[in-house]
């Protein structure tokens, strides 16, 4: 049976037509989440655990870094970061194997997600606007690896590092739950991700005319103060963590004033040839 035209189509239809968007999506989701939970130990031991070990290229890197500057860090240059990674649950294991492959699953299928996504959002768009919005997925993919291998190779190690050799007493020895040190590295990759959607996220808010280039200029103060706030929350509390967080989402937020500009220039080009 032919699709329907999208004029045609009741809310019934809509919503039809969105569950199966949704189910092929999660298929996607499931299908890449089994090769994850196949490839258990590259995925924990080199992934996951990565980050733990001081072999890590950032850590490697920012010894070379701390020592070309006359900077005797021991952090960055020890031999091993100072815990050990245990389980304290019967099922723990199990559950971080399940858990994890299904984030991985997700962070493997995310262009296809948005596709599924794009799919049932772009009949609803004018022949012009689809134009316009070429290359949405590929743009928006790459934002976000970009802002996974960020969070995995920036903040999950700056963190791992200051937390692990920060201290109360001597007395306490560090033994990470293995569900904790998970979750670090999950949430750093993740939530970088959806960050560096910001060009995306600006781009359509001007779009749509919620968004203006002199907006973003007007409020760019309020915006660092917001991005320090958030590198704050996603870093470990030194300043020069935050600092390397900052640098890049503040390129983000320029970037995104040089796309809102664009944008609107094309908008006002646009109208001033329907006027003329």
């Amino acid at each position: 049976m032919a699709k329907k035209n999208i004029d045609e189509m009741s809310f019934l239809d809509h919503l039809e037509d969105l569950r199966w968007h949704l189910v092929r999506a999660t298929l996607s989701v499931v299908i890449a989440a089994t090769v994850a939970f196949i490839f258990k130990r590259f995925i924990f031991d080199v992934i996951i655990f990565g980050p733990t070990h001081m072999t890590f290229p950032t850590y490697k890197g920012l010894c070379a870094m701390s020592q070309l500057l006359g900077m005797s860090d021991v952090t960055f240059c020890a031999d091993k970061l100072p815990f050990i990674i245990q389980n304290r649950t019967v099922a723990g294991q199990f559950s971080a194997h399940i858990w994890t492959s299904i984030y991985a699953g997700f962070i493997i299928a995310f262009p296809y997600v948005l596709y599924q996504l794009w799919s049932f959002i772009s009949p609803g768009l004018k022949a012009s606007e689809r134009k316009n919005s070429r290359g949405f997925i590929i743009v928006a993919s790459i934002l976000f690896f970009i802002g996974v291998l960020f969070g995995y190779y920036i903040i999950t190690p700056l963190s791992l590092n200051f937390l692990a050799n920060y201290e109360i007493s001597d007395q306490i020895k560090n033994e990470f739950d293995v569900s904790s040190v998970i979750a670090i590295v999950r949430s750093s990759a993740i939530a970088s991700g959806f960050v560096f959607e910001l060009p995306i996220v600006i781009y359509f808010l001007t779009k749509v005319g919620l968004v203006t280039p002199q907006i973003l200029k007007k409020y760019r103060k309020f915006a660092l103060v917001i991005v320090l706030i958030i590198s704050a929350v996603i870093t470990p509390p030194d300043i020069a963590s935050q600092v390397i967080v900052a640098i890049p989402i503040l390129l983000l937020y320029q970037i995104s004033i040089y796309i809102s500009a664009i944008v609107v220039r094309k908008q006002n080009r646009k109208n001033s040839k329907v006027k003329s």
